[in-house]
């Protein structure tokens, strides 16, 4: 058997914790398959045309190897458009300003529970929701929050408090799904910018850290002190570009509109012995008998 290229290796890399979570989310082979055979039509007609030409219906057939009949109906389907990015977004945008702005925090500084429908106007919800979230309703960004398990609401006593440390989806795994696409999409972004950045050009930041000989104790304590830095970090990041998002600050300079972060994830998983490689490879050959 020929050794694998680098590029069959990394394909293999990204595809099976990818096919792991598919599974465990009930998508089978068929599905994936057609949802990749019209990304890839899609990304060779927008990305790889020529310049001065009309990207074809040939080129693109020769370019992915799906024949052009199929290629000329994928083409022709409709393109799904949603406002569900920038409504969640939004509400992200909500929790952000909670968490940084001293109107809605304690002496302490930690983000205090609101008032729902009062007079308290000037630091009740409803205005951190006018402050942040742009022309949506705050009924709409409160069902969202609950929604997702980010924030409780208490209509007994008309008071909403925030329940996790920015705008994470434990409760609804449907946005959890959305987040964790964004987040796939942007790394592999960067990755592919860095691949075709010219000589003049910045590449963009693709950093990590790694050991891999960490007992069971330093992964608990890396474990522990990698969530306080990266929260401390992302909080001083999160208050610098709400200074330059023009939505929270309308007197930020700048023409265009980009979106731009930084993203940050722990890893760890066990590393087997070469004996245990081995035993596991002999294991496959004897039941593959």
């Amino acid at each position: 058997m020929s050794k694998p290229s680098a590029v069959s290796t990394m394909i293999r890399k990204v595809l099976r914790p990818l096919v792991r979570l598919l599974l465990r989310n009930g998508v089978a082979y068929a599905d994936f398959s057609n949802e990749a055979r019209g990304i890839f039509v899609e990304v060779a007609s927008k990305d790889f045309g020529l310049p001065g030409r009309k990207q074809s219906v040939s080129r693109i057939s020769v370019l992915t190897g799906i024949n052009r009949k199929e290629v000329k109906r994928l083409l022709e389907e409709p393109t799904l458009q949603t406002d569900e990015y920038q409504e969640n977004n939004r509400a992200a945008r909500v929790v952000s300003g909670w968490m940084r702005d001293s109107d809605f925090q304690q002496e302490s500084g930690k983000p205090r529970v609101l008032s729902w429908g009062t007079a308290d106007s000037e630091g009740g919800f409803e205005n951190l929701v006018k402050r942040y979230s742009g022309d949506m309703t705050a009924r709409a960004i409160l069902d969202e929050l609950v929604h997702v398990g980010s924030v409780h609401f208490d209509k007994e006593k008309s008071k909403v408090t925030l329940t996790s440390n920015g705008y994470v989806p434990a409760a609804s795994n449907d946005e959890l799904m959305r987040l964790s696409g964004d987040s796939i999409n942007d790394l592999l972004n960067t990755i592919d910018h860095n691949f075709t950045t010219q000589p003049s050009e910045a590449t963009r930041l693709q950093l990590s850290v790694a050991y891999d000989d960490v007992g069971d104790h330093g992964v608990e304590l890396f474990r522990n002190l990698s969530h306080e830095k990266s929260l401390e970090l992302l909080n001083h990041l999160d208050q610098f570009l709400a200074t330059q998002d023009r939505s929270v600050n309308p007197s930020a300079k700048g023409s265009g509109r980009y979106r731009t972060g930084l993203g940050i994830y722990y890893f760890e998983e066990p590393v087997e012995s070469p004996s245990e490689q081995q035993s596991e490879s002999k294991e496959a050959d004897n039941n593959a008998k």
